[in-house]
């Protein structure tokens, strides 16, 4: 189990790392999917590790994948609205939003 949560802590570093660090839109998103990944792989081995003969595990990574999914294809679509509008791929050209 150590080895998944490592894999999981290792993920989600990197993604915060990404996340945090980067001004393209594109690159912040691929940093939260990757957060978004690592938790799935710790919510996986807790569960296999905890209760591997019961379903609702598995319920739960699944609806958590979709939900990744559909939240990132509206993410890439919002970022595409936008730089087909404003030819804006980066956050700090995007502030202008707010107003």
């Amino acid at each position: 189990m150590t080895e998944y949560l490592l894999l999981a802590s290792a993920l989600f570093s990197i993604g915060l790392y990404g996340a945090l660090s980067q001004q393209s839109i594109v690159m912040i998103m691929m940093g939260l999917e990757l957060m978004i990944n690592a938790v799935i792989v710790g919510g996986a081995a807790f569960w296999y590790y905890t209760a591997p003969d019961r379903p609702d595990g598995q319920v739960v990574i699944v609806v958590a994948i979709t939900a990744m999914a559909v939240e990132m294809a509206a993410g890439f679509a919002v970022t595409t609205a936008i730089f087909r509008a404003r030819d804006v791929d980066m956050t700090d050209l995007a502030a202008d939003l707010r107003d």
